[in-house]
């Protein structure tokens, strides 16, 4: 979702068709593929019956507008939430609260601001996945939201300059699949809906908006493997919601784009909840509502705050003059009173929002964005934290890359003179002096935009280090003023051990800093800090690196350099940043993450795809995925390429050993799943009637909220009944998806084919985690497979001397490849091969799997 930015003028594209991906790539405005109509209808998994069986029931009692006013945004700041849909009072049915954001509670007080979804990725750890998912739900819940607006794993970071991919959790669809789906169990078990999102191939922030969004130019097989599988993860774990994208997929608006919504994410992928509009990316009416969206967001129309909504009353006028069939606003009502019951929120025990978004006073417009009263108490200011620091403070120190280390970690007692240099290791003008964190200065704990939070406190490095290193009989120096360094320069010349700090920031387009609209201008380090590392390595007798960075950065200047000895990446650490550098700095915890995506030596080394498209000569900017399946690691093993530090590596303060690779079949390795089964439900079937039209008008005496949406007709002449142009293709019978049949696609994909085990053993003398990565190397030489695929991990801690055996379980669809030929799903011929080790290309164990035909 967006924050406040400038506002454009839209063109309706009222009636559009869509558009999908193609079995075939090509290039530019002539990339467009079949429609697919109509939306399917929620309610066929037997996990959702009973909540579909409430919706119903509740659903059925519903007038026309009052359908229209579930499934529409009453506003911008229209409600203590970023996002507010219209209730129905009668039925006991609540506006539903939805709220950033991926990374705690956005625009609250006494929330946790938790490390990023990049820093949470760099844990490779799925305990912790799930755990902050569980925290960030509890606060979620505690505050009254009924949505939370994340987990993001799009953009999943094909461009490592991309403004937003710190909110994703890596480059790699399947380490994005596994920990989306942690956090979506997490947060879902609290009874708080999650959003899985942005819906879909969302790379940039440059040409995000518009009629004239960037079109994301995408082949089916790429959009199968790559893009859409960690949102495949997402409905597997029953996610309740998506959020569709602001940019163009194929020439077609995400969020009208029925291929995309209707045919694969409501058929193929079986999804249960609904679908809503990311803040202002519905473009157009009818098309959207065809097309499969369920929910406008936050309600306004083509303008930032116009109150003209796109849905709301011209949902009840099309209802009423046919563009639009009744049984659709049935299903969208439906998805999203059903979702409601699934996570228990009918229950008497869920709270109402108890804050305000939009003031942190007490007390505030009960409506802020009418701008008038009533007054109303608008924030109780409930501390919802509990004892979350301990949990974001141990995600933070393990997700801190190793990535340099000459003797020179954990630091030793016996260095008394402590330098620290460089504006990132303090506190600049406190953690919120930007709005949504739109500003790089202090040190730097999660990027900009609507995945921020306000911070109630950030513990900077130098505060942390200075506090240990007293305790520790030692003396801090720093100097955080990165344009001195002359002084920094001297200063360096008298220490035993110098930390320089240094970052890279980025976020959402409607903010820019320093030139960089969302996203970053190039993948260097920001404000001088190459020049810093410079003074200081040149000048002290050991020096550390420390990166805060949202994604790779080029480190070739220093990183090899023998006058820097350690390299620590940690990442957006978020508020307890300071103390989980230290506990790793003095070795209080041994380091065990690992790096989400690949540190090229260059940004040319990413491909002549993986740059932003920042400029295009017309209106209609074309981004071509033409690289394919070939993004960050696949792409550097392809080429030939050695990276500075490649995906999937870490180092640690001991040593491992892997050993004893068992291979065992659980199930023949056949090419094709078994057929799509029939559903396991009945969605339910209304027999509404049509709503006389003078029933829709403003009812006598009606006493409107100022700039509110509402469902109602001004006059009975807005409504004209005639023959309605339906998109192209609507009238085509489909037939239902191969590789569907229930929540996440075809239940054969989830079978464990193949399990492979292995020993662990912490071969040196201190105790530390450990992630053993599997992937899998497809042998089929008439197939286009990457070198090799992430296809498991688990993190495991041992005590010195001590081993552990480790199993990963392979599925069918870990061992296939999308046949666009067939839209399924198939283990490919020629055999797979499985390595496993510590990184991308720190490999150990290699084994082959057996086949079954």
């Amino acid at each position: 979702m967006i924050g406040f930015y400038s506002t454009f003028l839209l063109a309706a594209q009222l009636g559009l068709g869509s558009s999908a991906p193609l079995e075939s790539r090509q290039s530019g405005a002539a990339t467009v593929s079949p429609p697919y109509y109509p939306a399917p209808k929620g309610g066929s998994s037997a996990s959702w019956a009973s909540a579909y069986t409430k919706a119903y029931d509740l659903v059925s009692q519903m007038t026309l507008l009052e359908k229209v006013n579930v499934t529409t945004g009453t506003g911008w700041a229209m409600g203590p939430c970023v996002g507010n849909t219209g209730p129905v009072p009668r039925l006991g049915f609540p506006s539903i609260c939805l709220q950033d954001g991926p990374l705690g509670v956005r625009f609250a007080d006494k929330i946790t601001s938790w490390p990023a979804g990049i820093t949470t990725g760099g844990t490779w750890d799925k305990d912790l996945f799930l755990a902050r998912g569980i925290g960030m739900g509890s606060e979620f819940r505690a505050k009254g939201a009924n949505v939370m607006l994340g987990p993001a794993m799009g953009p999943l970071g094909r461009t490592p300059a991309g403004g937003r991919n710190w909110e994703g959790f890596g480059s790699d669809p399947y380490l994005q699949g596994i920990a989306a789906s942690q956090a979506i169990r997490g947060i879902q078990s609290q009874g708080v809906i999650a959003t899985a999102k942005h819906f879909i191939a969302n790379e940039q922030e440059h040409f995000r908006q518009g009629p004239g969004a960037v079109s994301s130019n995408i082949d089916d097989r790429t959009l199968h493997e790559i893009y859409l599988w960690p949102f495949q993860d997402s409905v597997k774990a029953g996610v309740g919601a998506v959020m569709c994208a602001y940019n163009r997929i194929n020439n077609s608006h995400a969020c009208q784009n029925s291929w995309l919504q209707n045919g694969i994410l409501k058929d193929e992928l079986g999804f249960e909840g609904f679908i809503m509009s990311d803040w202002l990316a519905q473009y157009s009416g009818v098309a959207s509502v065809l097309a499969g969206m369920d929910m406008t967001m936050p309600g306004d129309g083509l303008v930032w705050d116009d109150r003209v909504s796109l849905l709301g009353p011209e949902l009840t006028k099309a209802v009423l003059n046919s563009s639009i069939p009744i049984d659709r606003l049935d299903d969208m009502a439906t998805r999203i009173v059903a979702t409601w019951y699934k996570f228990g929120q009918d229950k008497e025990d869920y709270p109402e929002p108890n804050f305000s978004s939009w003031t942190k006073s007490s007390e505030g417009l009960l409506y802020f964005g009418s701008n008038q009263g009533p007054n109303a108490i608008v924030n109780k200011h409930l501390d919802v934290r509990g004892d979350h620091a301990k949990l974001a403070r141990k995600i933070a120190s393990d997700s801190i890359a190793l990535l340099k280390n000459e003797d020179v970690l954990p630091l030793k007692k016996s260095l008394l003179k402590i330098g620290v240099y460089g504006e990132d290791a303090g506190p600049g003008k406190g953690p919120n002096a930007c709005d949504d964190r739109g500003c790089n200065q202090g040190t730097l704990a999660v990027g900009w935009g609507s995945g921020s939070t306000d911070f109630e406190y950030l513990i900077d490095p130098l505060s942390a280090i200075t506090a240990r290193a007293t305790k520790e009989g030692a003396t801090v120096s720093s100097i955080l003023d990165n344009t001195k360094l002359a002084d920094i320069t001297a200063s360096a010349k008298l220490q035993d051990i110098c930390l320089v700090f240094v970052n890279s920031d980025s976020g959402e387009e409607y903010i820019t800093w320093n030139g960089n609209m969302g996203d970053r201008n190039d993948i260097e380090t920001q404000l001088g800090g190459n020049e810093v590392i410079d003074a200081v390595s040149q000048n002290c007798a050991k020096t550390i690196v420390v990166v805060h960075s949202v994604g790779p950065i080029i480190v070739e200047r220093w990183s090899q350099s023998h006058r820097v000895q350690g390299i620590l990446w940690a990442h957006l650490p978020g508020q307890e940043s300071g103390n989980a550098l230290v506990d790793v700095l003095y070795g209080d915890v041994n380091p065990s993450g690992k790096l989400p995506y690949t540190i090229g030596k260059s940004l040319a080394d990413y491909g002549p795809t993986g740059g932003v498209l920042y400029s295009y000569p017309n209106d209609r900017p074309q981004q071509d995925f033409s690289e394919g399946l070939y993004i960050d690691y696949r792409h550097f093993d392809k080429a030939d390429i050695t990276p500075r530090f490649e995906f999937g590596f870490g180092m640690s303060y001991t040593t491992f050993e892997f050993s004893n690779l068992v291979t065992t079949q659980k199930q023949l390795m056949v090419p094709l799943p078994a057929e799509r089964p029939a559903a396991e439900s009945t969605p339910p079937t209304y027999h509404a009637t049509f709503t006389n039209v003078s029933d829709t008008l403003f009812p006598p005496g009606f006493t409107k909220i100022n700039r509110m949406i509402y469902p109602y007709l001004k006059a009975t002449s807005d409504v004209k009944v005639g023959p309605y142009p339906y998109p192209v293709g609507y009238d085509k019978v489909q037939k239902p998806m191969p590789a569907g049949g229930a929540e996440g696609g075809n239940p054969a994909l989830w079978e464990v084919i193949y399990e492979c085990s292995m020993d662990l053993k912490n071969t040196g003398s201190v105790a530390g985690a450990e992630v053993a990565q599997l992937y899998v190397q497809f042998q089929n030489k008439n197939i286009d497979f990457p070198v090799r695929v992430l296809r498991g991990f688990e993190k495991v801690f041992l005590q010195p001397g001590e081993s552990k055996s480790i199993t990963f379980q392979l599925t069918r669809r870990d061992l296939s490849y999308w046949n666009t030929a067939i839209s399924n799903w198939e283990i490919p011929s020629g055999g797979v091969g499985v390595a496993i080790g510590q990184s991308s290309r720190k490999l150990h164990l290699r084994g082959n799997l057996r086949y079954g035909f």
